[in-house]
């Protein structure tokens, strides 16, 4: 009796304990794959290649009012470039390893950039970001596009400003889909903000995935 009740909890309980460890690997995306979402965005994917994902975009993950084509690392899905007059340059500013597969609960990852900015005490310099990136596991969310299984990142940035102490940190977190092949959804902390603009929380409308 006892032999068939450890059965019968194992049978229950395995699916969920194969799902909490599994390991996701890097989507494959195609010519036309596109994902809209209710306040940033949308992105479409217009061309790629062994190495590389051509994405034209809109905001979203990108810096506010940021628009035009991205190229993400295949195997990684990080942000390399900007596409700027049919010129790649480099991409250094928030969340270029917003992803970094594969993923796996408890991952943790860092990135770096500076800029040039306005000083809280007038003049131009050079501010400082350091960002945290930590993989929190499954979630269950339900976003407009639907209700998905999705892998839970935690993200966090410091900004210095030369000898000066860091204007505080501020934390958002995002929820990436296999199914969907892409972020569903953001929520910023309350305060949060992107110099000189705070951001707004936003998720998956709809998306349209090619074969």
């Amino acid at each position: 009796m006892k032999k068939i009740a450890f059965w019968g909890l194992l049978i229950v309980f395995l699916p969920a304990m194969v799902f909490a460890q599994e390991k996701v690997e890097a989507p494959v995306w195609n010519v036309g794959d596109k994902w809209v979402f209710d306040r940033e965005g949308p992105m479409e994917v217009i061309g790629c290649d062994a190495k590389w994902y051509s994405v034209r975009f809109s905001e979203g993950i990108f810096p506010k009012d940021a628009s035009g084509v991205a190229i993400f690392e295949r195997s990684t899905l990080h942000i390399k470039y900007l596409v700027e007059k049919d010129k790649r340059e480099d991409y250094r500013a928030f969340r270029k390893k917003i992803l970094n597969f594969p993923l796996t609960p408890g991952k943790k990852w860092k990135g770096e950039f500076q800029r040039n900015e306005v000083a809280p005490l007038g003049g131009v310099g050079i501010a400082q970001y350091q960002e945290t990136f930590r993989s929190l596991g499954w979630e269950e969310v339900k976003v407009r596009a639907g209700k998905f299984k999705a892998f839970k990142v935690e993200y966090k940035f410091v900004r210095t400003f030369g000898m000066m102490a860091s204007s505080g940190e501020n934390k958002a977190w995002y929820w990436y889909s296999p199914e969907v092949k892409n972020l569903v959804k953001c929520k910023y902390e309350k305060g949060y903000s992107e110099y000189p603009a705070e951001r707004g929380n936003w998720e998956l409308v709809s998306y349209e995935l090619k074969k």
